[in-house]
């Protein structure tokens, strides 16, 4: 049954935004502020939970199939993705996304923290909860504050989005006479766990910080190059001794939740950016999409690693293509070769959740068919 086969565990996908899979190429080949403003806001204040429901059951569904089995979300209505991810068996961290933008932060701090009564430790313990800070530019003092008092109440880890680009970096400059790490450290967020998503900028003064706290840096490299936000230096941070994850971002960033996908852009970016072959080797890179990211979100005793005692999520993927062959290394066919179509079948928490490549959870069709509906409704008057 598994002749030319391999299994492995599940990827880890340390920062997404699930509900935002009805923006897929919405937006293309446009800078990142006309991106958020023209584009992705006005369709976003349109969204129903309905919307929501079926836009992260879309996302969860493309995961799946690619051999993700553990996702970290920020975004808003995220009752809406639990529900999704408690109905089609996936693993999930999830967070409101607070900021000082629209409604104000108290707030989203308030739905953050109902959010974790309803939803932290539920679906047979798969679902798990965070605090989620939108990023340092978005983010007042006060803001900060108050996140962190919430994640030492609740003993979660914060989730927030960092040194993505240079405007972040000048915003914070010009606003609090400071270093983005420094505004960070000054309110009190290496008080507690971090996942810092992107850290694209980030340099030694960021490092001589970094690698004393309990944080880690997500890298989001197809997000990143597709946006012009740069190529973050996730050799430099790694030899630091700074804890390097993988994650997509969201579809309308990125395109693709295929892990495959930024397994390559991964390795590749690195060996561009040091113009040397050898700057990271596949090994490493499939540590940072499963182990590395498991450590990210707290969960390396659960998951990351096929260990007995750790929860069996696993991926079956399939070596028997013309792509994959010859196999002189299995690490190298993985990173270089494979795709997220290679994923045969996917095991989360011990249950077959994808058999032979279909989902035995959910209706696939049917989802894909409500999200072309609703993806119409949204952008009907733009």
């Amino acid at each position: 049954m598994l002749h030319g086969k391999v299994v492995l565990p599940g990827f880890v996908n340390c920062h997404t935004h699930a509900g935002m899979s009805l923006f897929r190429g919405c937006a293309d080949d446009v800078d990142l502020m006309e991106w958020k403003n023209v584009y992705i806001k006005p369709a976003e204040k349109k969204m129903t939970k309905e919307d929501m429901y079926v836009a992260s059951m879309l996302s969860f569904i493309e995961m799946i199939k690619t051999g993700t089995t553990t996702f970290n979300d920020m975004y808003f209505m995220e009752e809406e993705a639990a529900k999704a991810a408690e109905k089609i068996g996936i693993r999930g961290m999830l967070a409101v996304q607070i900021s000082d933008m629209n409604e104000g932060a108290d707030a989203k701090i308030k739905e953050a923290e109902t959010l974790y009564t309803n939803w932290n430790d539920k679906a047979d313990g798969r679902i798990k909860v965070c605090v989620g800070l939108d990023s340092p530019d978005t983010c007042s003092p006060d803001t900060m504050k108050k996140a962190v008092e919430l994640a030492k109440k609740l003993n979660v880890p914060i989730h927030m989005q960092y040194l993505e680009t240079k405007d972040e970096i000048n915003k914070v400059r010009e606003n609090y006479s400071m270093s983005v790490v420094d505004y960070l450290k000054e309110n009190g967020i290496f008080d507690v766990k971090t996942i810092l998503a992107h850290g694209v900028w980030a340099d030694e003064y960021d490092l001589s910080e970094l690698q004393f706290h309990d944080t880690s840096i997500v890298n989001s490299p197809i997000s990143n190059c597709k946006l012009g936000s740069g190529i973050g230096d996730m050799k430099f941070l790694l030899e630091g001794g700074v804890n390097i994850a993988l994650g997509t971002d969201d579809i309308a960033s990125s395109n693709t939740l295929d892990m495959f996908e930024d397994l390559k852009s991964c390795a590749y970016s690195q060996k561009v950016l040091y113009k040397q072959a050898t700057a990271i080797s596949a090994k490493k890179v499939l540590e940072i999409a499963t182990i590395k990211g498991a450590k990210a979100l707290g969960l390396q005793k659960d998951i990351g690693t096929i260990e007995i005692g750790k929860k069996a999520d696993l991926i079956i993927v399939d070596l028997n293509r013309a792509h994959l062959a010859p196999l002189h290394n299995v690490n190298s066919a993985l990173v270089y070769s494979a795709n997220g179509n290679d994923v045969e079948s996917v095991i989360i928490d011990g249950k077959l959740v994808m058999e032979n490549r279909k989902i035995l959870t959910v209706d696939e069709g049917e989802i894909v068919e409500q999200a072309r509906m609703a993806a119409r409704r949204l952008f009907a008057e733009q």
